[in-house]
């Protein structure tokens, strides 16, 4: 019976541990101060190569900085 069981619902419990890792890694990327900071380096040298305009770099740099700040914060409250 058990072994029954665990044929059937082997399908479901592959969609549950690949929704756990989805959001485990969704987790990590939102919080990963590096992963921001890599972005802003990209984002200024796409500027410098003039990849993007002035205010397109302004406002995205604006949004990785407000991101970067509430990471800080939430450590800061964790801590």
């Amino acid at each position: 019976m058990f072994l029954i069981d665990d044929i059937l619902l082997s399908p479901l419990k592959g969609l549950i541990w690949l929704g756990k890792k989805i959001n485990e890694v969704v987790g990590k990327e939102a919080s990963d101060e590096g992963l921001i900071k890599e972005k802003l380096m990209e984002l200024q040298l796409r500027f410098e190569l003039d990849e993007i305009r002035e205010e397109e770099y302004n406002q995205q740099e604006k949004e990785l900085l407000e991101r970067l700040d509430a990471i800080r914060k939430a450590k800061e409250e964790v801590v």
